[in-house]
């Protein structure tokens, strides 16, 4: 099989193959990961060519989501990988509209060929997988150009990119400049999951979550009792990555946080 050709998003975040993808070749391409190879990371700081939203308004997310017409994603998976996190709670989560964020273009495709791949092997159920969906983008540039003020209840980074030297650290995901927007977009209430494998990176995303002062820690045993456990074992056991960490008898860290209300002083 021939590689695939590298088509450009439009502006609701779908690829063409996607919108034309035949059935039958949705279902086979689901197993076929080796068609989709792509380094592990991709530069943030890259121009790359995609074009985005102008707001939030301006996308018809009704295209991601057949039979959820008027509503918006509540979950965001930041960096979001082959999509194990997403495949994993979509049918936990019927009623909850759930988006990806990958800026590799073959890995992006393949999220979106799995998807479409899912509905349609699921056709028993009509509502099947058509709560989750995928966009290619930058969440580093333009996450705010996606979600509208305090539309998430929920927002993922897993295992990212551990950006190991110090003059690379300004990259990391999780970051002084970039936690401003992660709190403008996840409401009140909301919560922030993170997990690596990388010890330096669990304690930088600590410390900083930590000192911003619209998220406070909320640790694992609260989340359980909130009914939220099974998104954390999902957070733990769902990724690609986080398989790898098992299968290779590696430690993972989870730091949670709660998006928390600061009263304006008057």
């Amino acid at each position: 099989m021939a590689k695939r050709k590298r088509d450009l998003p439009d502006q609701n975040g779908l690829l063409p193959q996607v919108r034309t993808l035949p059935i039958f070749t949705a279902s086979l391409i689901l197993v076929q990961k080796k068609f989709y190879r792509q380094r592990a990371h991709a530069n943030p700081f890259s121009d790359h060519s995609l074009d985005y939203p102008a707001s939030p308004g301006a996308i018809d997310w009704s295209q991601h989501y057949p039979g959820h017409e008027g509503k918006a994603p509540e979950f965001a998976d930041v960096g979001c990988g082959f999509g194990g996190l997403l495949i994993a709670l979509a049918p936990q989560f019927p009623d909850t509209l759930m988006l990806g964020l990958e800026i590799r273009v073959q890995v992006s495709q393949y999220v979106h060929d799995r998807i479409q791949a899912l509905r349609v092997t699921n056709g028993q159920d009509p509502t099947a997988y058509k709560n989750v969906s995928i966009v290619r983008a930058n969440a580093m540039k333009f996450l705010p150009n996606y979600f509208a003020k305090h539309s998430l209840s929920s927002l993922f980074f897993l295992f990212p990119d551990p950006h190991f030297k110090s003059r690379k650290h300004k990259a990391r995901i999780i970051s002084p400049t970039l936690l401003a927007e992660y709190a403008y977009v996840l409401r009140p209430g909301g919560i922030v999951y993170t997990i690596t494998d990388v010890k330096d990176l669990h304690e930088w995303m600590k410390a900083h979550l930590t000192a911003f002062p619209l998220f406070e820690p909320v640790d694992e045993e609260t989340l359980r009792s909130e009914g939220r456990g099974n998104i954390v074992d999902a957070v733990y056991h769902s990724t690609e990555e986080g398989k790898k960490v098992e299968n290779n008898k590696g430690d993972k860290w989870l730091a949670c946080f709660r998006r928390i209300e600061v009263p304006r002083a008057r």
